[in-house]
């Protein structure tokens, strides 16, 4: 059962106190009778509410996978530039977030939801989950590099060591301008940049296309996106459970 103010508010037909004044001025109808209480509860699922002839379904969580473009940031709100979830436009929840973040000058795949216990459950270090990502570097990545990688980095500054965790480093091509996919289990700020320019290299293009379970579609160009399938999300599910069972 939830308030009906609350469950217009949640599917995004305004703030609390703008549908109070929809609702008392007799727009909204549940189950085809006019009800002017905003407290009048609502059994989702099953009571049919409707604003000015249009149906409102209350749906209490969203997943959407994301390719994110450069240029946007990987925020809910930003007052000078496009965040990620500006580029939702068939949305209907208001308090979806992107799941991690991605630099505003990278690409890929990004997960925006609501589920708050999903996403921590995604992003708690001590989960280990894989993020895979494709990487264009100017200079020459090495068979050492890869070494290197694999014993963790040491991305500290001023004389203070921070070394990461164990990662995977795969070379694609390797010359003056390499190309590489990397795993790591980690998210810390700038990671793949700084891990790359702790061995005097440059990160020129960086692009996610995996986190755990979930793979970038390669049908979504950069900008566009879809609602996870059903067996994707159920992939999380199942990968929560693992960490759980781990934990």
């Amino acid at each position: 059962m939830i308030r009906l103010d609350k469950y217009l508010a949640d599917m995004g037909l305004g703030t609390r106190q703008e549908v109070k004044k929809k609702i008392r001025k007799g727009m909204v109808l549940v189950n085809q009778e006019t009800i002017k209480s905003p407290d009048c509860k609502i059994r989702e699922g099953v009571d049919l509410v409707s604003v000015e002839g249009r149906i409102i379904s209350y749906v209490a969580y969203e997943y959407y996978m994301l390719n994110k473009p450069a240029g946007v940031v990987s925020a809910t709100e930003d007052s000078r530039n496009q965040t990620v979830v500006d580029l939702l436009q068939t949305k209907r929840r208001k308090d979806l977030f992107p799941v991690g973040r991605l630099d505003k000058d990278t690409e890929g795949l990004l997960l925006i939801t609501n589920d708050g216990g999903l996403a921590h459950r995604l992003l708690a270090p001590r989960r280990h989950v894989d993020k895979t990502y494709y990487a264009e570097i100017q200079g020459c990545v090495t068979k050492e590099d890869v070494r290197l990688f694999r014993e963790g980095i040491d991305i500290g500054t001023d004389g203070r060591e921070e070394l990461t965790m164990p990662a995977i480093l795969e070379l694609i091509t390797s010359g003056e301008e390499s190309k590489v996919r990397l795993t790591i289990q980690e998210g810390k700020y700038h990671q793949v940049k700084r891990m790359f320019e702790a061995l005097g290299k440059e990160v020129t293009y960086l692009k996610r296309e995996r986190m755990g379970p979930l793979t970038l579609d390669e049908n979504l160009k950069t900008g566009e996106y879809r609602q996870l399938t059903d067996e994707e999300l159920e992939g999380l599910k199942e990968l929560e459970n693992v960490g759980d069972k781990n934990a």
